[in-house]
């Protein structure tokens, strides 16, 4: 799992390519510990801010700032690569 800090910092070194990934929460702890998933997101660093795509198709270009905000509580699983490039130029800069 990643916090919502590990998955900027995963998106930052692959700028321009969506990944996907579960957003969960976690309650309790221990044994007892719960985790639920959220939903699906889909994310792309584009420079400074992240494009962020929610489980109801709702696209949204958020700061660093406002991604942590929204997201800080959130845990991550394994992000995977959807295919979908949607800025180039890091492979050309």
């Amino acid at each position: 799992m990643l916090s919502a800090t590990d998955l900027l910092a995963f998106l930052a070194q692959r700028g321009g390519q969506e990944y996907r990934t579960a957003a969960t929460t976690q309650s309790g702890r221990g044994k007892r510990a719960v985790t639920r998933e959220v939903g699906e997101y889909r994310f792309t660093m584009r420079g400074e801010s992240v494009q962020a795509t929610g489980p109801s198709g709702q696209t949204r270009q958020l700061s660093r700032a406002e991604f942590g905000e929204i997201f800080g509580s959130y845990l991550f699983r394994e992000p995977l690569p959807t295919g979908e490039m949607t800025d180039l130029g890091p492979l050309f800069g």
